[in-house]
């Protein structure tokens, strides 16, 4: 790899810095170092989960979540050195050493190929996407155009969504559709697309999900419900894994989103005395990217022809006694383009590459 220094984090760092520089690299992975450049652990985005599972501040030092325990290669490694690890183990990078210090890592998409990416394991399963609102947050684009086909790229937002799911093998797709659903309709019937789609229509506006009632009794599996504004790049199986592991009935992605307030922070006692002020303090949220795991006994809680959010089933779920989970993932593993100021910033980045 070029630039190696992008995959490596100082062991002085904070979580909260590591998970930034692992962001930054791209590929989910950095390797810890000491004060003479030698790797002394990995950390991965299954780290950064770790830690937000178990409460631990991302203020606190890396080395509280660093792997020290882990796979490595040196500079003479063969490919079938490379292939048992990948096959028999759940690494998906490898670093290669030389006297401890890092030279390279090795991806499972690099030495596979993105197509035969071993751990990339298909998920047979559907996909609904909700598309049926007025987008009104990117006005005025979308007084002429749907939002789910405001282009990103060369491809609409609709569609690169579609692909991120298509990457781990779902083909399946329900799209709900209200606001100018005949263009969204005929834009997928003019293209030759690789999926299977099915409509559900809306005569009024039924919430977020509440479209959702006329796949009661269709869907018999776990399946995936998305926004169509936004795209999140992790790894479909691992949250498909731990939705069936925790046996949660609901499953949402968090994104870990950080804050800066501007200002200097006043603390103060009884009577207005100051006893100190915390300049620009940083605060980091775990806030709902929009994209979930459902089973499909929860559907029995969405009322027929009635206006019904996300937050009223999530509510419904847990009065119920039904367990939901959240997966953690990084704030660069998401990109949310249903604001107008946040989409010029992604078109701006599209263009620079």
């Amino acid at each position: 790899m070029k630039e190696i220094h992008k995959y490596q984090v100082p062991d002085h760092f904070s979580i909260r810095e590591a998970v930034k520089k692992m962001d930054e690299g791209g590929i989910r992975f950095c390797a810890c170092i000491n004060d003479k450049d030698k790797v002394i652990g990995v950390i991965t985005d299954g780290d950064f989960r770790h830690a937000i599972h178990n409460a631990i501040q991302l203020d606190e030092n890396v080395m509280k979540i660093v792997n020290k325990n882990y796979y490595s290669v040196q500079t003479n490694f063969t490919n079938e050195e490379i292939d048992d690890i990948f096959n028999n183990t759940i690494v998906h990078q490898i670093p290669v050493l030389h006297n401890g210090k890092l030279l390279d890592i090795i991806t499972e998409e690099n030495f596979f190929g993105i197509e035969k990416d071993k751990k990339r394991r298909n998920l047979n399963i559907h996909v609904v996407i909700m598309a049926g609102g007025r987008g009104t947050r990117l006005d005025p684009f979308t007084r002429i155009l749907p939002k789910p086909l405001i282009p990103l790229g060369n491809e609409p937002i609709i569609k690169v969504i579609m692909n991120e799911f298509g990457k781990f093998g779902m083909k399946n797709f329900f799209i709900s559709l209200r606001d100018k659903g005949e263009m969204i309709k005929a834009y997928f019937h003019d293209y030759d697309i690789d999926y299977n789609i099915k409509y559900l229509h809306k005569n009024k506006p039924l919430g977020t999900i509440g479209a959702l009632k006329n796949l009661e009794g269709y869907l018999k599996d776990t399946f995936f419900v998305s926004n169509c504004d936004i795209i999140i790049h992790t790894n479909y199986s691992d949250f498909y894994d731990f939705h069936k592991k925790g046996n949660y009935s609901l499953s949402i992605i968090g994104s870990m989103i950080q804050y800066t307030i501007p200002y200097g922070i006043c603390e103060i006692d009884d009577g207005g005395v100051l006893k100190h002020i915390k300049e620009k303090p940083q605060y980091d949220f775990l806030v709902n990217t929009g994209l979930y795991l459902l089973e499909p006994n929860v559907l029995k809680f969405i009322p027929q022809d009635k206006f019904f959010d996300m937050t009223d089933l999530i509510s419904k779920v847990k009065e119920n006694g039904l367990k939901i989970g959240i997966f953690p993932i990084s704030e660069n593993s998401w990109i949310d383009v249903g604001q107008l100021s946040d989409y010029k910033n992604i078109i701006s980045k599209l263009t620079v590459k």
